[in-house]
């Protein structure tokens, strides 16, 4: 009798750890992995992207939802923007009014907004909660907004860097040249101090210049003859 109770009194404690450890299993398996962008900044007036990728064990269906929603800094106070069930839904009221996008992809996991026309009243915590029957997530992610004005150092910084992939492959291309022109020179002179002979190229062209110069010096003279022989005939 003793052994009886023994055995029943360990399948009561046993029961309950098994329900434990199948409930475990059973959440796992219904459970969702999101990952957003834990900061993002971005500038007044320049789009901003808010990341959401999902990655569920089910199937997506026409029972996904998203769903965003915004507070601002040093408050518990939240809207939601957007939603999403087979149709987009932005917000038709409030701060984010016909200012935000939908540029995910459902079936590639992809649940993110972007924010057209920003500004710094923009800044605060977003969240993203996605829900695809039957996996469910409850721990949502947030994303940390700030929106900054784009000041004259972060201009100048862009020129700067522009200015310096222009700048030094032309600089390198530059001095290439004066290296292979200083080396040429360098050439010519060693070449006149040591009394180098002309090629024959150089000789050819001497040559062909000096006959050009008697032929036009011949030429001068016969025409002066004629010149003589006919002035002579006239008396």
């Amino acid at each position: 009798m003793r052994q009886r109770g023994a055995a029943r009194g360990h399948g009561c404690i046993l029961l309950p750890l098994v329900g434990v450890l199948f409930f475990q299993r059973v959440y796992t398996a219904l459970s969702l992995e999101i990952k957003v962008d834990a900061h993002v900044r971005g500038y007044v007036g320049e789009k901003i992207k808010l990341k959401c990728i999902f990655k569920s064990t089910s199937s997506v269906t026409d029972k996904l939802t998203i769903d965003w929603t915004y507070r601002p800094p040093s408050s518990s106070r939240t809207e939601s923007i957007f939603h999403y069930q087979s149709f987009q839904y932005p917000t038709t009221a409030g701060t984010f009014r016909d200012r935000i996008s939908w540029v995910g992809d459902v079936y590639k996991g992809d649940a993110s907004i972007s924010i057209n026309n920003p500004t710094m009243k923009d800044n605060g915590t977003f969240s993203c909660a996605v829900k695809n029957p039957p996996d469910v997530h409850h721990n949502i992610p947030m994303t940390e907004l700030i929106v900054t004005e784009r000041g004259f150092g972060t201009m100048l910084s862009s020129v700067a860097l522009l200015s310096i992939l222009v700048f030094i492959p032309s600089t390198v291309v530059v001095v290439l040249l004066l290296v292979r022109m200083g080396r040429k020179s360098a050439r010519l002179k060693k070449r006149s101090k040591s009394g180098f002979k002309k090629s024959s190229i150089e000789v050819s062209d001497d040559t062909d210049q000096e006959e050009e110069g008697d032929c036009m010096a011949r030429l001068c003279v016969r025409c002066a003859e004629c010149l003589d022989s006919d002035y002579e005939e006239t008396y």
